[in-house]
């Protein structure tokens, strides 16, 4: 999606957009800087600072160092970093994120962060299977569902958003819960 599209989008009433790279992510924001900017890609530790203040939310979070650094960095910026910890709930080998049984203790890591506001959980399910779909966006929902009571009186952590579903399964995500689809090639081809 280029700038083009987003001044379009924009105009039919979209405010809230992804990328999934840094330089693009912050061409995008210099660009239209009252719009709502997520960030969905991988994190790289030195990239951090690319991002951190800018986004609204960065969905990929999947591990304790990123998640500490990205605090750091927030703490430095004098600001708090909404984010979701990616969750591999599938268990497929080329899907980021933590496992269901790591997430716990990545909860609870967050809790003692400054400068961190977890707002969720984020999975991706395998592409062309709707029942392994169903089962994984089932199964993030399950997760958030047994852990959110832990965490009810936490200023740090708040499980209230589900982000799942992209262009080929957000009806199944949604049917299962998303709060946040992320579609781009089902708007933009």
């Amino acid at each position: 999606m280029g700038l083009s599209q987003v001044a379009v989008a924009i105009e039919l009433g979209i405010h809230d957009f992804g990328e999934n790279r840094t330089a693009l992510f912050n061409e995008k924001c210099a660009a239209y800087p009252a719009e709502k900017w997520h960030f969905i890609g991988s994190i790289q530790t030195n990239k951090i600072k690319e991002f951190v203040g800018k986004a609204a939310l960065v969905h990929s979070v999947a591990s304790e160092r990123a998640l500490r650094a990205i605090a750091s960095r927030a703490l430095g910026k004098g600001c708090i970093q909404k984010v979701l910890i990616e969750v591999n709930v599938s268990g497929e080998a080329s899907k980021g994120g933590v496992t269901p049984a790591e997430l716990p203790g990545l909860l609870h890591s967050a809790n003692d962060l400054e400068g961190i506001e977890v707002r969720g959980l984020m999975t991706m399910a395998p592409q062309g299977e709707p029942e392994v779909a169903r089962a994984t966006f089932a199964g993030l929902r399950e997760l958030r569902d047994q852990l959110a009571p832990r965490f009810c009186t936490s200023g740090r952590v708040q499980l209230s958003e589900l982000s799942m579903g992209m262009s080929e399964d957000y009806v199944i995500a949604i049917e299962e819960g998303a709060t946040i689809v992320r579609i781009g090639r089902g708007i933009w081809l």
